[in-house]
C-alpha cells in the first residue's frame, strides 16, 4: 500500500460569489514544491489557461498507461525512443443522467529503438498495460487506447 497527497488552495481574489463571477483559480500543490495553477473548465467560468480537474483526468489516465507500457517494454526487451499521447476525455452525462467523464480516448505514438514489436506485441502491450494501470482500475469511466502510427 502507498499514499499519495496533493493539496489544493483557494483564496477568493476576485468577482462575487452573489451573481457567480467569482475566480475559480487556485493551487494545487505537490512534493517537491510543484505548484500548478487550476481552475474550472472555461465552459464553467473557469480561467482558460489553467488547468482544469477533466484535464488533469485524462492526463492521469493517459500518464498511468504509458508509466505502465514502459515497464511492460522493459521487461519484454523493448527500448522505447519516445512516447506521446493526444488523450481526449469527454465531459457528458452518464447513464444516471449526471455530469462524468463518460469516456477517455488515449491516442499513443510510440517509437522504439533497437528490437521493434510486430503489431500483435505492440496491441498486447496496450493491452496489458491498461489492464495493470492502477488508475484505470479505480475509474468507470470507459477508456479505450487507439495506437497511432506514422
Amino acid at each position: 500500500m502507498s499514499e499519495h497527497h496533493a493539496s489544493i488552495r483557494f483564496a477568493h481574489s476576485a468577482g462575487s460569489f452573489a451573481d457567480k463571477s467569482f475566480s475559480r483559480d487556485h493551487q494545487w500543490l505537490f512534493k517537491g514544491d510543484q505548484q500548478l495553477l487550476a481552475s474550472s473548465a472555461p465552459a464553467f467560468n473557469g480561467n482558460p489557461n489553467a488547468v482544469d480537474p477533466e484535464d488533469a483526468f485524462t492526463a492521469s489516465l493517459a500518464s498511468c498507461h504509458m508509466l505502465t507500457l514502459l515497464a511492460l517494454a522493459a521487461v519484454k526487451g523493448f527500448e522505447v525512443a519516445s512516447y506521446s499521447d493526444d488523450a481526449i476525455g469527454t465531459l457528458d452525462k452518464n447513464e444516471q443522467g449526471r455530469m462524468s467523464m463518460v469516456r477517455v480516448v488515449l491516442r499513443p505514438r510510440i517509437e522504439f529503438t533497437g528490437r521493434q514489436p510486430t503489431i500483435e506485441e505492440l496491441h498486447g502491450l496496450h493491452e496489458r498495460a491498461h489492464k495493470a494501470c492502477f488508475i484505470a482500475n479505480s475509474v468507470t469511466t470507459a477508456v479505450s487506447v487507439e495506437p497511432q502510427t506514422d
